[in-house]
């Protein structure tokens, strides 16, 4: 059951990105251009992500089991480390440059965008990569 809950979870997802345009990276590219010709919708979309999000967390956060009977598992981390900053930086820089984040990006892969394969393959090429240093730097500590 949690892998179809999972599932629906996901097409839910991509049905709002679809629908709300943030599969179309000319849509993002026009959010981020502040000098240019400034999209806000975007801005919109996050708000209301944000909204969501946060009441569902409210709510999660008083359950020690899922709806569907599994433990909980919520971040706990709230720590704001070089790492996490740099990471941001890289995402972002991605995100400006591609007009894709990874939700997007593979939303527009099933629609057989080119670019976008571009773009996830670069995504699981950076998360190799990320994997095999994290390696290296757990071998010598």
């Amino acid at each position: 059951m949690p892998f179809v809950t999972a599932l629906l979870a996901g097409l839910i997802f991509g049905l709002g990105l679809l629908v709300s345009g943030m599969a179309d990276p000319a849509k993002v590219l026009g959010f981020l251009d502040l000098a240019g010709a400034w999209d806000p919708s975007l801005a919109f979309v996050m708000a209301g992500a944000i909204a969501v999000g946060l009441v569902a967390f409210a709510l999660a956060r008083r359950r020690t089991r899922s709806l569907l009977g599994l433990s909980m598992q919520l971040p706990s981390g709230g720590r704001i480390d070089r790492r996490l900053v740099l990471g941001g930086l890289v995402f972002g820089i991605g995100w400006g440059l591609a007009g894709f984040c990874p939700g997007p990006a593979l939303v527009a892969l099933g629609m057989g965008e080119a670019k976008a394969a571009v773009f996830v393959l670069a995504m699981l090429a950076g998360m190799g990569i990320f994997e095999w240093l994290e390696r290296r730097r757990a071998g010598r500590a």
